[in-house]
């Protein structure tokens, strides 16, 4: 392995990775290089090897520091080429051997990419070829998702089609900040930030906890809730769900198809009481 590479793999920071570990990386840059050909896999002006190492191997690599190692199952959602999540199956084998990795993928061609990959370098995957929107009642440890969707997409898919999580890892891009703060006008969110070792504008999520929320003045929040929080009593008794309100801000805790009934309500309620003001 020569030093070039040995430096670039060394930024993975959660393990010391092997030369076994580095070889089979290899052999996944040049699987993909061959595919490319035949299919987009990744972008073809840069599909030069040293920049898949740099920008897809590495930059998918670090997120290993938030993948929960206490469940058997990380989830990719929309794997596309299997980035990242064949570079994590690779990464577990010396890791977690036990863990599976899921990967989320409705094309018929690069599912069979992914299916070559796994078996050529014995990785403990499953390819599941289905719209993952489609899904429901999912359960699995770490969720992670590149190139996707964008975030407030995600956040909705996963609260609706997944029954049990343990955290969300997202990669954020140079609009990756603006995102965040958008997105959080209407989710509460609990998470971690780790700066990119590959890109000095992009930075990972690590979302541990969500709750969806509606920004509502104090002074219209009786007619929101209703006289002697008539609405709000019916709305929780009806979606089985709990609804607070603090800081000018609706929280909604429950399963995921009530809270975003719950939602949907306020938002009717709201819009309702606008138009008639």
């Amino acid at each position: 392995m020569d030093s070039i590479i040995s430096k670039n793999y060394s930024k993975i920071t959660k393990f010391e990775v092997s030369r076994e570990t580095c070889n089979e990386l290899e052999s996944l840059i040049s699987m993909i290089q061959k595919k490319n050909k035949e299919i987009n896999i990744i972008s073809r002006k840069n599909s030069d090897q040293g920049v898949i190492r740099q920008r897809h191997i590495v930059d998918s690599a670090q997120i290993i520091d938030f993948v929960d190692l206490n469940n058997n199952t990380t989830s990719d959602l929309g794997s596309g080429g299997g980035i990242p999540g064949l570079i994590i199956a690779i990464l577990m084998k010396k890791l977690k051997n036990s863990m599976k990795i899921k990967l989320y993928e409705k094309s018929h061609h690069k599912c069979v990419f992914l299916k070559d990959v796994s078996e050529k370098l014995e990785l403990n995957t499953e390819i599941i070829q289905k719209d993952i929107f489609k899904l429901r009642d999912i359960e699995t440890g770490t969720i992670m998702s590149r190139a996707f969707k964008p975030m407030p997409i995600i956040l909705d898919l996963v609260q609706k089609n997944f029954r049990k999580y343990k955290n969300i890892i997202l990669f954020m891009g140079k609009s990756g900040r603006k995102i965040l703060n958008e997105t959080l006008k209407i989710w509460d969110l609990d998470y971690e930030e780790k700066k990119s070792l590959t890109n000095k504008d992009s930075f990972l999520l690590n979302i541990k906890n969500m709750e969806k929320l509606i920004k509502v003045d104090s002074s219209k929040i009786v007619k929101v809730f209703g006289v002697s929080d008539s609405n709000l009593k019916l709305i929780q008794s009806e979606f089985l769900t709990t609804i607070t309100y603090r800081d000018d801000t609706i929280f909604i805790r429950g399963e995921s198809e009530q809270v975003k009934s719950v939602f949907n309500t306020f938002k009717e309620i709201i819009y309702v009481l606008k138009n008639k003001s």
